[in-house]
Parts: C-alpha cells; sequence; structure tokens
C-alpha cells in the first residue's frame, strides 16, 4: 500500500487483534492500516466513543467492524437474546452503502460465527423479517426508514446494543433522515451504557451537534478529505458547452475505450438518457440511479464489479455505496453542485493508493461550481480542450 511517508503506518499485527479476524484481514491482503484505522483503532478498540472524519475509500468500515468483531469475540455475550435485539447497529444513508458494509462484514468474520443481517428498504421486507428471527442477530446493517418499519412491528429491539455506529452522518444529514436516526438512537442503550462510533466526511456545526448529543467524550480523528483527491487522481477539466457533452463522451469512449468507467450525472432523468444515448452508439452501458428497482441495481453493480459491465452511469445517492476495485475513469459529465460531492465522486479511482484519472466536463452552467471545488480542494483548476 503507497502511504506518505510522514504519516505514522501501523499495522493489524500491532493490535494482537483475536486469530479469527488476523485470518480474516490476511485473507484479505490487509497487512497496514490505512491513515484512518491508525488513528481510529487505538481508541475504538479501548473502547473509547469516537468521532472521525473521513471520506469513502479510507477504510473506515473496516476500522468500525474491527472494533465490533473484535468486542463479540471477547465478550461472547448474553446467550439467552432473543433474535431480534442485535449486538451491533450500523447506520447507512443508502442501499448501496448498507449492503457494501454487510458484505465486508461477512469477508471480516469469515473465520467466526458471525450472524450479519442488513435490512434496507427495496427489497423483501419477509425475507429480511426470517433472516432477522432465525437466530440471535450480532450485526445489523440498516438504513433509518427500513429500521423503524421493523421496530414499529417489534420484530427488532435495540435495546441490548453495546456498539452504534453512525455512518456518512453529513449524507443522512442532506438526505432529511435525521429525525428517523434520533428516533432510532433513542431506542438503543443510554450514551454511557454503549459505545457509539461516528463518522462523517465533513464536521460542520450541524453534524459536530449531533455528535456530541449521542456521544460521551469522544476521541475526534481526522483524516485530510482531500487527500484521496489530490494525491491519486490525475484531475482533468475539459471545457465542453452543454450541447457537445454527449457527443464528447461517445468520442472519448470509441477512441480511448477507458477500461472500468464511472460516469456521474447531477439527476436521475439525465442518467436515463444518457444510458439511451450510450446504447443507441452501440457503447454497453448501464444506470444506477434512485429510481431503478433495488434488485435491479444491485444485479448491475455485481456485473460492474466483475467487470462484465465496464461502463456506469450514476448518480450521487446512488453512486455513494459503490466500492469497486480497479475503477480507472471517472467522469463528471455534469460538475456536482457540492465541492465535497466532487471529491467523494473522483475518490472513487485512485482508491487505497491506485491512481485513477478524472474528467469533468465545463460547460457554460458549470462553470459556477468550479471556484468552492478550486477551494475546496485547495488547487486552481485549468480547463483544456478535450484530449478525444
Amino acid at each position: 500500500m503507497h502511504m506518505r511517508d510522514n504519516e505514522e503506518t501501523l499495522t493489524f499485527a500491532e493490535f494482537a487483534l483475536p486469530p479469527a479476524i488476523t485470518a480474516a484481514t490476511d485473507d484479505l491482503g490487509f497487512t497496514h492500516c490505512t491513515p484512518i484505522q491508525s488513528a481510529v483503532l487505538p481508541y475504538s478498540l479501548s473502547d473509547y466513543d469516537v468521532t472521525g472524519q473521513a471520506q469513502t475509500g479510507t477504510g473506515k468500515t473496516a476500522a468500525f467492524l474491527i472494533t465490533i468483531l473484535t468486542q463479540q469475540i471477547e465478550f461472547p455475550g448474553d446467550a439467552s437474546r432473543p433474535p431480534g435485539a442485535p449486538r451491533a447497529l450500523v447506520l447507512a444513508p443508502t442501499r448501496e452503502l448498507a449492503l457494501q458494509i454487510e458484505e465486508d462484514a461477512r469477508d471480516l468474520s469469515s473465520h467466526m460465527s458471525a450472524h450479519v443481517v442488513a435490512v434496507v428498504g427495496g427489497m423483501d421486507l419477509d425475507r429480511q423479517q426470517q433472516q432477522l428471527e432465525k437466530r440471535p442477530v450480532d450485526i445489523l446493517v440498516a438504513t433509518p426508514g427500513r429500521l423503524i418499519d421493523f421496530c414499529n412491528r417489534r420484530v427488532i429491539s435495540l435495546r441490548k446494543v453495546e456498539i452504534l455506529v453512525i455512518d456518512e452522518a453529513d449524507r443522512m444529514l442532506d438526505m432529511g433522515f435525521i429525525p428517523d436516526v434520533r428516533r432510532i438512537v433513542y431506542q438503543t442503550p443510554k450514551k454511557r451504557d454503549r459505545q457509539t462510533l461516528f463518522f462523517s466526511a465533513t464536521f460542520n456545526d450541524d453534524v459536530m451537534n449531533l455528535a456530541d448529543q449521542w456521544t460521551v467524550d469522544p476521541m475526534h480523528v481526522v483524516t485530510q478529505p482531500e487527500q484521496v483527491a489530490v494525491d491519486s487522481v490525475d484531475q482533468r477539466f475539459w471545457h465542453t458547452a452543454k450541447a457537445d457533452k454527449a457527443g464528447t463522451l461517445v468520442q472519448f469512449i470509441q477512441h480511448k475505450q477507458p477500461s472500468h468507467t464511472l460516469v456521474f450525472v447531477n439527476r436521475r432523468d439525465q442518467a436515463r438518457y444518457l444510458v439511451s444515448h450510450l446504447s443507441r452508439e452501440g457503447i454497453q452501458c448501464e444506470g444506477l440511479a434512485g429510481d431503478i428497482p433495488q434488485r435491479k441495481r444491485l444485479a448491475t453493480l455485481n456485473r460492474f464489479k466483475e467487470g462484465k459491465t465496464n461502463l456506469v452511469v450514476a448518480t450521487d445517492v446512488a453512486g455513494r455505496g459503490i466500492h469497486v476495485e480497479g475503477i480507472s475513469h471517472v467522469i463528471n459529465f455534469d460538475l456536482p453542485e457540492d465541492a465535497e460531492d466532487y471529491v467523494h465522486r473522483i475518490g472513487r479511482t485512485g482508491r487505497a493508493g491506485a491512481s485513477g484519472i478524472s474528467i469533468s466536463f465545463v460547460s457554460e452552467d458549470d462553470a459556477f461550481n468550479l471556484p468552492a471545488i478550486e477551494e475546496f480542494i485547495g488547487t486552481n483548476i485549468v480547463c483544456t480542450h478535450p484530449d478525444l
């Protein structure tokens, strides 16, 4: 793994993790911690509450899952727990992210018997209920709306939660989920009787306020949000008239034949338009947007992971949970209105030390968003003509 010299890099071996977790990290090829893991694990493994500022692609998911699984091995817990009373609860804003966390939890618990269940909207409720009732749940990963449905139906009780993880709190705030999250947190043990790990890509006043309400004397750890973007992604900005964007994208794909490409648009209708336009040009691609049924989105995500689909057009919300190794190009067909979303998007490529390329189309409409992005990434942006 590529690390900067001035950063203290810990290895997983230094934490004396339980053998079952060490075996799983070995299977996954984890030897050195990422910066957020080096910062979080010394505190989280010692039962401190943690507030962590880290974006996607930094390894924070493994940090909180290793904490949860270590605690569950060292303190086996109450065997008489009812099935729907999880020991750990992870809240995530989107279905894709929740399902990705579930998959990571299964990977990290492959050498132990942990019952991991995800409850998310847009998927079969009865099937999720069967999973919950099969045997006591060790780790429950959930989106807020579906979790409240199950709590109201008394299928799930949060009274036995020992570790609460709130992931991407800033996104929860943006999506209007905080009233739901409040109701959920209120149903868990009091904050002095549980450990809380709270993550957000940004910490503005609203996010800080939530962290203060839900944690006790937390250790606050920060990884620089721009690091992923600036260090390992070759960022390019192309002058493109609004009317020429689709044609420019087609030319780029046909001439350069990029291997694994993620194209971001700002709206769902734009995603639909672009997928049909590219298909008409004979370019195989698929869409990932909020209005596509969940089952179909998952199938698309799996094909993209396996390399059966090399081009996916996504909106920010749908793209938030995409953790796919080896994305070579991220193309901002539309520049995001929010500078932080720009960093989230281009952070999909160049993850964990690999290098990648981002190309942003800058039309007359997009130019207004450039100053905020420049300020956020701390770099002057130079727009050039498309390199086709």
